[in-house]
């Protein structure tokens, strides 16, 4: 059985210099909004590599590309069939910060993320949206050989309560302090026999934007988590096992400075690249004014066949080949495929930037 929220914290210098670091990063990740033109086409990447990289961390195989190529209606063989289960967690997350505009973050809103992040794929038997009524446990075969068994189900409504009443309490406390809390205690209930660390994970990033600490979803953990998996894991354990809460909040913070760093990075390595792209494309001619509505598809959509040029710029089949044939001379666009029909084509460089 996990204490109830709010633990106490200890006074610890070395966490409030770390939570001063991670303030300023995520500070300084909400400006770029300001900065980075179509910015929701830059968030709708990150969210595809979120999902990606938090349902590996789960086990799921399919890859960054898999999802980008399923997101532009490729059908590819070598496709992994996991593909389904990210394109769910973007589902769900997208449903999520939608649902926020209008509505509290809360148990009941945790249940609708859940069913729709494991409807139709591996789990689905496993009662989506639905908080379990028997007990699970984590690794092992059996409950007798588990790294951690969670609190009975008979349990999970007093520690939900006291979940939500948490989130919402009003306290002074920091936020990323807050969510750090909450993050590691929605995991120790474990409160869904399948999907806990994606729901948890989620959670993070839509608190921030609840309390307005980011204007747009910009800030995901998962890289950070899956890089290094192994202590991810054992500071979550240390918090049931020793009661190693201010360990957890460092490991926590330093991901949250870390992951806010790296997507500014990532930002200002758009802008550059994209500053880049539109003076090459000036150089068309006529063909300008399309080829600026290929190049702003393309950072929604990296991936096009020509069917898709000839949609996005509204030109005929011989055209639509010119262009992307423009677009390949100039290094904007790679042929992928090798092959005479249905060739795909990619804006590389800018999914570097993500994969």
């Amino acid at each position: 059985m996990p204490e109830p929220l709010p633990f106490q914290l200890k006074n610890d210098p070395a966490l409030q210099n770390l939570l001063s670091k991670a303030d300023l990063a995520v500070g300084r990740l909400d400006g770029i909004t300001e900065i980075l033109p179509d910015v929701d086409f830059f968030i709708l990447m990150y969210v595809r590599k979120e999902a990606t990289l938090s349902s590996q961390v789960e086990g799921t195989q399919a890859t960054f590309a898999d999802v980008l190529k399923a997101s532009a209606r490729i059908e590819d063989d070598a496709t992994h069939k996991d593909v389904d289960e990210i394109l769910n967690y973007i589902n769900a997350m997208n449903y999520g910060l939608g649902r926020l505009e209008s509505f509290p973050l809360s148990v009941r809103l945790i249940r609708e993320i859940h069913a729709r992040l494991l409807k139709g794929v591996r789990g689905e038997h496993k009662t989506p949206g639905e908080f379990r009524i028997s007990q699970n446990w984590v690794g092992g075969p059996t409950i007798e050989t588990a790294t951690y068994v969670p609190p009975p189900h008979t349990e999970l409504s007093e520690l939900l309560s006291n979940f939500e009443k948490f989130l919402h309490d009003g306290s002074q406390m920091p936020a990323l302090l807050k969510i750090g809390l909450a993050h590691t205690q929605f995991e120790n209930i474990h409160p869904f026999l399948d999907g806990n660390g994606r729901i948890g994970r989620l959670l993070v990033t839509f608190y921030l934007c609840q309390q307005g600490i980011l204007r747009k979803p910009l800030l995901y953990l998962s890289e950070f988590f899956k890089s290094n998996r192994r202590e991810y894991y054992d500071k979550l354990n240390a918090v049931h096992e020793k009661d190693e809460i201010e360990s957890w909040l460092k490991f926590f913070l330093t991901g949250v400075e870390k992951t806010a760093e790296n997507a500014i990075i990532t930002a200002r390595k758009i802008l550059k690249l994209r500053a880049e792209d539109t003076e090459k494309i000036a150089s068309l001619g006529r063909s300008t004014e399309r080829a600026m509505k290929l190049l702003n598809t393309l950072y929604k959509t990296p991936l096009v066949k020509v069917a898709d040029v000839e949609r996005i710029a509204e030109v005929k089949n011989p055209n639509a080949l010119a262009l992307v044939a423009k677009f390949a001379h100039l290094g904007i666009l790679k042929e992928q495929t090798g092959r005479k029909r249905d060739r795909v084509f990619a804006y590389q460089k800018y999914i570097d930037l993500f994969d």
